[in-house]
């Protein structure tokens, strides 16, 4: 319900992404805004959904894929039409962080197919705070 906003910065530090939200009362929009402040676009929550489901939406408001959780909120896929473009998995941090801490690792896996420098690789790894901070926190 509270907003947040996290940037994601490549290792020389220059910006790639950040992802942010507003307050939230019942669906939550997270909004993805480039290096450049341009929008890329949102991520906006399905109310009810088991184990987490987002429509995926370009900067025009078109939807470009569903991120779907599972059940159990491990394992995030994105389908879109024929092709899956990426797939999220948290990963286990061992009995001692998994209980005494809020600290979570997710390894994200992009399909090749995907080129390098498009706005939908920048949405994928926005997905992963936005799994964490929205679904997760």
């Amino acid at each position: 319900m509270t907003p947040f906003s996290a940037l994601i910065r490549d290792m020389s530090g220059k910006l790639v992404v950040e992802v942010s939200r507003g307050i939230s009362l019942n669906n939550s929009t997270v909004t993805i805004i480039d290096a450049e402040t341009q929008v890329i676009g949102t991520f906006s929550q399905k109310f009810f959904s088991i184990g987490g489901k987002s429509t995926v939406l370009d900067k025009n408001q078109a939807e470009v894929s569903m991120l779907q959780g599972k059940l159990t909120g491990w394992d995030f896929k994105f389908p879109s039409s024929n092709t899956e473009h990426p797939h999220v998995t948290k990963k286990w941090a061992g009995v001692g962080k998994e209980l005494f801490t809020s600290a979570d690792n997710y390894v994200l896996d992009v399909n090749r197919e995907v080129p390098a420098n498009s706005g939908l690789k920048k949405l994928i790894l926005a997905a992963v705070m936005c799994i964490d901070m929205v679904l997760k926190e």
